[in-house]
Protein backbone atom coordinates (compact mmCIF):
# COMPACT_ATOMS: atom_id res chain seq x y z
CA UNK A 1 0.00 0.00 0.00
CA UNK A 2 1.56 3.64 -0.83
CA UNK A 3 1.43 5.92 1.61
CA UNK A 4 -1.08 8.15 -0.59
CA UNK A 5 -3.13 5.25 -0.47
CA UNK A 6 -2.72 4.56 3.34
CA UNK A 7 -3.73 7.98 4.06
CA UNK A 8 -7.24 7.95 1.68
CA UNK A 9 -7.89 5.00 4.03
CA UNK A 10 -6.85 6.42 6.91
CA UNK A 11 -9.53 9.50 5.86
CA UNK A 12 -11.85 7.37 4.46
CA UNK A 13 -12.28 5.82 8.44
CA UNK A 14 -11.55 9.32 10.53
CA UNK A 15 -15.28 9.65 11.64
CA UNK A 16 -15.96 6.00 13.21
CA UNK A 17 -12.01 6.60 14.98
CA UNK A 18 -13.60 9.66 16.64
CA UNK A 19 -16.32 8.53 17.24
CA UNK A 20 -14.92 5.43 18.71
CA UNK A 21 -11.99 7.46 20.76
CA UNK A 22 -15.37 9.69 22.12
CA UNK A 23 -16.33 6.39 23.54
CA UNK A 24 -12.98 5.71 25.27
CA UNK A 25 -12.64 9.37 26.26
CA UNK A 26 -15.88 10.48 26.96
CA UNK A 27 -14.36 13.83 26.18
CA UNK A 28 -14.36 16.01 22.93
CA UNK A 29 -11.13 16.86 23.54
CA UNK A 30 -9.66 13.78 24.54
CA UNK A 31 -10.89 11.83 21.77
CA UNK A 32 -9.77 14.53 19.34
CA UNK A 33 -5.94 13.96 21.20
CA UNK A 34 -6.75 10.19 20.73
CA UNK A 35 -7.37 10.07 17.44
CA UNK A 36 -4.43 12.08 16.49
CA UNK A 37 -1.84 10.35 19.08
CA UNK A 38 -3.62 7.09 16.86
CA UNK A 39 -2.95 8.48 13.37
CA UNK A 40 0.62 9.24 14.19
CA UNK A 41 0.93 6.36 15.46
CA UNK A 42 -0.32 4.21 12.50
CA UNK A 43 1.51 6.27 9.91
CA UNK A 44 4.86 5.95 11.88
CA UNK A 45 3.96 2.10 11.69
CA UNK A 46 2.53 1.82 8.37
CA UNK A 47 5.60 -0.59 7.33
CA UNK A 48 4.55 -3.16 10.24
CA UNK A 49 0.89 -3.17 8.41
CA UNK A 50 0.14 -6.23 6.39
CA UNK A 51 -1.87 -5.91 3.39
CA UNK A 52 -5.00 -8.24 3.05
CA UNK A 53 -5.74 -7.67 6.59
CA UNK A 54 -8.52 -5.43 8.07
CA UNK A 55 -7.21 -1.41 8.36
CA UNK A 56 -9.98 -0.93 10.43
CA UNK A 57 -9.28 -3.24 12.98
CA UNK A 58 -5.83 -2.36 13.23
CA UNK A 59 -6.75 1.45 13.36
CA UNK A 60 -8.91 0.32 16.33
CA UNK A 61 -6.38 -1.36 18.37
CA UNK A 62 -3.98 0.99 18.20
CA UNK A 63 -6.39 3.64 19.61
CA UNK A 64 -7.40 0.80 22.26
CA UNK A 65 -3.65 0.32 23.32
CA UNK A 66 -2.94 3.79 23.28
CA UNK A 67 -6.06 4.75 25.19
CA UNK A 68 -4.83 2.16 27.10
CA UNK A 69 -0.80 3.09 28.00
CA UNK A 70 -2.23 6.57 28.56
CA UNK A 71 -4.29 5.74 31.05
CA UNK A 72 -1.76 3.52 32.77
CA UNK A 73 0.69 6.54 33.01
CA UNK A 74 -1.98 8.72 34.05
CA UNK A 75 -2.12 6.77 37.01
CA UNK A 76 1.66 6.13 37.26
CA UNK A 77 2.24 10.06 37.19
CA UNK A 78 -0.39 11.23 39.80
CA UNK A 79 1.96 8.74 42.41
CA UNK A 80 5.49 10.23 40.75
CA UNK A 81 7.79 12.13 42.36
CA UNK A 82 8.96 15.57 40.64
CA UNK A 83 13.18 15.29 40.60
CA UNK A 84 14.37 18.48 40.99
CA UNK A 85 15.44 19.10 37.62
CA UNK A 86 12.26 17.67 35.76
CA UNK A 87 10.10 20.89 34.19
CA UNK A 88 6.29 20.04 35.00
CA UNK A 89 3.92 21.76 32.71
CA UNK A 90 1.71 21.83 35.55
CA UNK A 91 4.66 23.98 37.38
CA UNK A 92 5.18 25.97 34.38
CA UNK A 93 1.28 26.93 34.12
CA UNK A 94 1.22 27.84 37.42
CA UNK A 95 4.45 30.08 37.33
CA UNK A 96 2.83 31.58 33.84
CA UNK A 97 -0.41 32.49 35.89
CA UNK A 98 0.61 32.97 39.05
CA UNK A 99 3.57 35.41 38.24
CA UNK A 100 1.61 37.49 35.39
CA UNK A 101 3.89 38.93 32.84
CA UNK A 102 7.32 37.58 34.52
CA UNK A 103 5.47 34.19 33.92
CA UNK A 104 4.66 35.04 30.10
CA UNK A 105 8.36 36.08 29.52
CA UNK A 106 9.56 32.39 31.80
CA UNK A 107 6.96 30.50 29.48
CA UNK A 108 8.13 32.11 26.45
CA UNK A 109 12.05 31.70 27.17
CA UNK A 110 11.32 27.95 27.69
CA UNK A 111 9.73 27.81 24.50
CA UNK A 112 12.62 29.67 22.93
CA UNK A 113 15.32 27.46 24.93
CA UNK A 114 13.34 24.03 23.77
CA UNK A 115 13.43 25.61 19.54
CA UNK A 116 16.87 26.14 20.18
CA UNK A 117 17.70 22.55 20.81
CA UNK A 118 18.92 20.23 17.81
CA UNK A 119 16.33 18.17 16.79
CA UNK A 120 17.70 14.79 17.79
CA UNK A 121 17.58 16.11 21.74
CA UNK A 122 14.15 18.01 21.43
CA UNK A 123 12.12 15.37 20.20
CA UNK A 124 13.24 13.03 23.12
CA UNK A 125 13.08 15.08 25.65
CA UNK A 126 9.47 16.14 24.36
CA UNK A 127 8.22 13.13 24.86
CA UNK A 128 9.99 12.16 28.26
CA UNK A 129 8.36 15.20 29.29
CA UNK A 130 4.93 14.12 27.74
CA UNK A 131 5.42 11.04 30.23
CA UNK A 132 6.88 8.58 27.96
CA UNK A 133 9.62 5.88 29.55
CA UNK A 134 12.63 5.30 27.63
CA UNK A 135 12.34 2.30 26.44
CA UNK A 136 9.19 3.68 24.34
CA UNK A 137 10.75 6.87 23.43
CA UNK A 138 13.61 4.45 21.84
CA UNK A 139 11.00 2.23 19.97
CA UNK A 140 9.11 5.16 18.71
CA UNK A 141 12.53 6.64 17.54
CA UNK A 142 14.16 3.86 16.02
CA UNK A 143 17.14 4.00 18.29
CA UNK A 144 19.25 2.35 21.18
CA UNK A 145 17.73 3.19 24.88
CA UNK A 146 21.30 4.81 25.60
CA UNK A 147 21.32 7.19 22.90
CA UNK A 148 17.84 8.52 24.25
CA UNK A 149 19.06 8.52 28.15
CA UNK A 150 22.01 10.76 26.44
CA UNK A 151 19.70 13.14 24.16
CA UNK A 152 17.56 13.71 26.89
CA UNK A 153 20.49 14.33 29.27
CA UNK A 154 21.80 16.73 26.83
CA UNK A 155 18.53 18.54 26.21
CA UNK A 156 18.47 19.30 30.21
CA UNK A 157 22.02 20.21 30.77
CA UNK A 158 21.37 22.86 27.26
CA UNK A 159 17.93 23.79 28.52
CA UNK A 160 19.72 25.08 31.73
CA UNK A 161 22.14 26.63 30.32
CA UNK A 162 19.87 28.68 27.90
CA UNK A 163 17.57 29.04 31.43
CA UNK A 164 20.17 30.01 33.90
CA UNK A 165 18.57 33.41 35.07
CA UNK A 166 15.75 31.30 36.03
CA UNK A 167 17.52 29.42 38.70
Amino acid sequence: MTQKEFSETISFHASSLRSHALNFTRDQEDANDLLQETLLKATRFVSKFEDGTNIKGWLFVIMKNTFINNYKKGIKNRDRTVQEDEITSANLYYSATTNGSVGSFAMQDINLALSMLPEKYSVPFIRYFEGYKYHEIADEMQLPLGTVKTYIHEARIQLKKYLKQYR
